[in-house]
């Protein structure tokens, strides 16, 4: 087996990039899918990739998996190089994507045997490590029920099972929560964070806000095949300027511009924008401004239609750096936009 490359750009970082590339063909010339990335990824720590449709999340994903040529810069996994060394790279990941790979007509217990098989462990071992991974995702109860049975949250446990029976240093999820529904999710989540705290890395890629921001220790916001901002939820979410309020205005003849030009000379108006009929403030106490703000539209006889208050979101950090709406880049409603 190859010896580890040294990872001059990460240290010991257990996943690392430095000016990573990557392009496809098109009708119309080289289309730049990902345009430089740098990332760092601490040891047992969940780091996250957000961002709208086209950003180069699930791209940057299949390069690190070995599934993508990489078409410049260096990136290393677990300490060997992606480009040069595929095989021991491969041997110490397991990757979960958007799909799945269960076979529907075999039971779960079945596929978790022959993955792990497959990975060149022996029967007594694979079955041993079988039946770890079945309690610490709960796939006891359903385990020998045939996958094509399987509701989509136990299906999506098996995947992640299917990932991890051969116990890799990381774990690659693309779009793990995809299709659940919130209590499902939510589900998913504890057995994610449950592999965290077993000493597991994982890299991940999401299309929901709220699960960046529940999940992930730190991520990145990729638009347009770079990073847009790196750090923890937190961190993120504070350097937006205090609390966030959007007014939804009855837009008859210019009411919104009125209303936007109105507000944003206030002292206590942080940061103001307009889109569409929506003025989206950004204001230190919400619940003392609102009043205040109230009055001067009705001075000013400007018909709000809602209003919300809300502290700041990964959602508000994506519109400060790029200008516009992360819930608005894709098909869709609520907290899901484009993968």
């Amino acid at each position: 087996m190859s010896a580890p490359v040294p990872d001059v750009a990460g240290g010991d970082k257990v996943i690392s990039t430095t000016d990573l590339r990557k392009s496809f063909r098109s009708p119309r010339g080289p289309v730049t899918a990902v345009d430089g990335v740098s990332i760092g990824v601490e040891r047992g720590e969940i780091f996250g990739f957000l961002g709208p449709n086209g950003a180069g999340k699930t791209t940057t994903l299949r390069m690190l998996t070995t599934l993508l040529p990489i078409d410049g810069g260096q990136a290393t996994v677990a300490g060997f190089d992606v480009g040069r060394q595929p095989k021991e790279v491969r041997s110490r990941i397991g990757y979960v994507s958007q799909l799945g790979g269960a076979d529907d007509l075999a039971t779960g217990r079945e596929n978790l045997l022959l993955q792990g098989r497959l990975y060149g462990g022996d029967l007594d071992s694979v079955t041993r490590r079988t039946r770890v991974v079945m309690d610490v995702l709960d796939l006891a109860d359903f385990a020998d029920r045939r996958v094509k049975t399987y509701s989509g949250g136990q299906r999506r446990r098996l995947d992640i099972a299917l990932g991890i029976i051969h116990e890799p240093e990381v774990l690659f999820l693309d779009e793990p929560s995809t299709g659940l529904d919130p209590q499902n999710r939510a589900n998913l989540w504890e057995h994610v964070r449950h592999l965290r705290d077993g000493g597991t890395t994982i890299f991940l890629t999401t299309h929901y806000l709220e699960e960046a921001d529940a999940l992930c220790d730190r991520l990145v916001i990729m638009d347009h095949g770079d990073i847009v901002v790196e750090g923890t939820p937190r961190d993120l979410k504070r350097r937006v300027s205090g609390e966030s309020v959007v007014l939804s205005i009855r837009d008859v003849d210019g009411a919104a511009e009125r209303a936007l030009a109105v507000l944003r000379s206030q002292d206590f108006v942080r940061e103001s924008s307009l889109d569409a009929d929506e003025v989206r403030l950004y204001v230190e106490d919400g619940s003392a401004a609102l009043p205040h703000i109230l009055r001067l539209l009705d001075g000013e006889r400007i018909g709000v239609k809602s209003m919300q208050l809300s502290e700041p979101t990964l959602d508000d950090v994506f519109l400060r750096q790029t200008g516009r709406s992360l819930r608005d880049a894709g098909p869709g409603s609520g907290t899901e936009v484009a993968a």
